[in-house]
C-alpha cells in the first residue's frame, strides 16, 4: 500500500538547508519517492505553523522508512540538523 512522507519545516539556516535539499531529493527518488507538494501554498488550520511543508509519495511505508534510514538520506539530514525545526511522519494511504 502506498505511503506519504509528510514534513513540516521552519528553516533557520537557508544555506545549510539548501545543502540538505540538494542531497535529500536524489535519496528520496532513489527509494521510489516522488514529491507531490514542496513548499507550495498552504493554510494552517490547527497546530504549529511551519512555513515549509513537503509531501512525497512512496510505493510502501517500508520504502519510505528505508529511505529515511539510508546512508544517502542520513548524509542529507546531517545538513538539516541545527538548520531547521522539523516534524516528519510517514502515513500509509487508504488507496
Amino acid at each position: 500500500m502506498p505511503a506519504l512522507w509528510i514534513a513540516h519545516v521552519t528553516v533557520h539556516d537557508a544555506e545549510a538547508y539548501g545543502r540538505y535539499a540538494a542531497l535529500a531529493g536524489p535519496a528520496i527518488e532513489k527509494h521510489g519517492g516522488r514529491f507531490i507538494a514542496r513548499a507550495a501554498r498552504y493554510v494552517q488550520l490547527e497546530g504549529t505553523d511551519r512555513p515549509r511543508n513537503v509531501v512525497a509519495t512512496f510505493p510502501t511505508l517500508e520504502a519510505a522508512v528505508a529511505c529515511y534510514e539510508s546512508p544517502e538520506y542520513q548524509e542529507a539530514l546531517s545538513h538539516a540538523r541545527g538548520a531547521a525545526d522539523r516534524e516528519l511522519l510517514v502515513v500509509e494511504t487508504t488507496e
